[in-house]
């Protein structure tokens, strides 16, 4: 069931703007080797995995979204 107030939440939540910024570096690190020689290292891999871990933890921290 969606909440009421999805709109608010899809803005404020951490939770989504850690997957947000773990969808744009996961995307990166799959493009990357098409325009550089350079491949992305496994500290990339590793922070997106910290990040991700990071917005499971945030999905189930309360957080105030109100004004």
């Amino acid at each position: 069931m969606i909440v009421k107030n999805w709109r608010k939440i899809l803005r404020r939540a951490w939770s989504v703007r850690f997957m947000l910024l773990a969808a744009l570096l996961t995307g990166a690190e799959a493009v990357l080797p098409f325009f550089t020689p350079l491949q992305p290292s496994p500290l990339w891999a590793l922070s997106t995995f910290a990040i991700v871990v990071g917005a499971f933890v945030a999905r189930f921290v309360a957080q105030d979204i109100e004004d």
